[in-house]
């Protein structure tokens, strides 16, 4: 049987039943969740992304808080937040915020 045949008939190359197989990866990697959620690390992998110290970055650039919320498009009050350490930047925030980190200029002239 072919590859294509094998796929349009549910089964992999290697003849494996493909909705099986999906199921059993996903019931893996729910029980493996589950298990690093209880306080069981073994065997489990966790990224977490470097912090960024907003107010080395701003400094940095050489801005107000009111300059460097206004030219990126922050408000006040979450760079506050931030540069207190009350709050995290997260998702596009924090990518702009290392973009800024290491070529200030860039992200200043695209934005121009």
């Amino acid at each position: 049987m072919t590859w294509l045949a094998s796929l349009m008939c549910g089964r992999n190359p290697e003849g494996e039943d493909i909705m099986s197989t999906a199921f059993e990866s996903i019931k893996q990697g729910l029980q493996e969740a589950i298990a690093h959620a209880k306080g069981d690390a073994r065997g489990v992998r966790v990224h977490l992304p470097r912090t960024i110290d907003v107010k080395a970055v701003r400094v940095k650039v050489g801005m107000t808080q009111e300059r460097f919320a206004a030219r990126f498009g922050f408000s006040m009050a979450t760079l506050r937040h931030w540069e207190r350490g009350d709050r995290t930047p997260r998702g596009p925030a924090l990518v702009l915020l290392k973009v800024i980190e290491r070529n200030p200029q860039a992200v200043i002239e695209a934005l121009v």
